[in-house]
């Protein structure tokens, strides 16, 4: 009988640390991600959590570690001591970006263009995609979203769950292999959080790998093969949602569960 094909390493990141002076916000975060895998970091309120995920697609430049993507590991320029100065390749960096979607929590979007304009803009100017092609993908995604009545507003005259569905809609338009989510409903009315998560559960069970920031705890139990809780810029705890949620060792993890449920 033919052999099930493996799963690939979507992400590896080995020993990652990042400073901001003498303030060191990450202490050695390794994890491996896998094709198709969802992966939500949890954690207190500067517990690392959105720098890292600024890291991995080098929005802040790590201060020392190793990350690949899908096997090809990011060229770092470093000191003497192995601390990063810089990216050795932009061209690769800027390559790798294109794989990789994000959402950030105040939406981004450009107020003076209109919905189908955002996300138009980038696989044309970017991936090179003619403009007949991106309109009909963007439209696809509009509707796939909720949003296909909405493509010729202007961000200003959405809801803010309409703007942050506009936003996913964007980063998909660039055909990512791999989402990455910066709290992408804390900036939301608690009415209108639902409509987002509801978009977002649909991407994972399309099988696309994400790494995800959330404190919305149920959501992440739901959706996430892996979830990894941050205390203090360190790995507190990791593994699968059963047992981060209910078969923790850490008091640390079980206290901060605790206080949000």
């Amino acid at each position: 009988m033919p052999t099930e094909p493996q799963a690939h390493n979507a992400l590896e990141v080995e020993n990652l640390h990042k400073s901001f002076g003498a303030n060191d916000v990450l202490k050695g975060i390794s994890m491996c991600a896998k094709d198709g895998e969802v992966w939500s970091i949890i954690g207190s309120s500067g517990s690392g959590k959105s720098t890292f995920l600024r890291c991995l697609n080098l929005l802040e430049l790590p201060s020392q570690g190793h990350i690949s993507l899908a096997g090809e590991a990011i060229e770092f320029k470093r000191n003497l001591q192995g601390h990063i100065l810089r990216p050795t390749r932009q061209k690769q960096i800027q390559r790798l970006r294109t794989n990789m979607g994000m959402v950030f929590q105040s939406f981004n979007l450009w107020q003076h263009q209109t919905v189908l304009k955002n996300i138009i803009e980038a696989p044309i100017h970017v991936l090179g995609i003619d403009k007949a092609q991106a309109i009909d993908e963007a439209e696809r995604l509009l509707n796939r979203v909720g949003l296909w009545d909405k493509r010729d507003a202007y961000p200003m005259h959405l809801s803010g769950g309409q703007q942050q569905r506009a936003a996913i809609a964007r980063a998909l338009a660039m055909q990512p292999k791999m989402m990455l989510f910066d709290e992408p409903t804390s900036a939301l009315d608690p009415e209108l959080v639902g409509e987002v998560l509801k978009v977002i559960r649909g991407i994972a069970e399309e099988g696309r790998t994400m790494i995800m920031v959330t404190h919305e705890m149920r959501f992440a139990r739901d959706v996430s093969n892996q979830i990894m809780f941050l205390h203090e810029g360190c790995i507190e705890e990791q593994g699968s949602p059963q047992k981060v949620f209910y078969e923790s060792e850490s008091a640390r993890c079980r206290a901060f569960l605790s206080s949000v449920n």
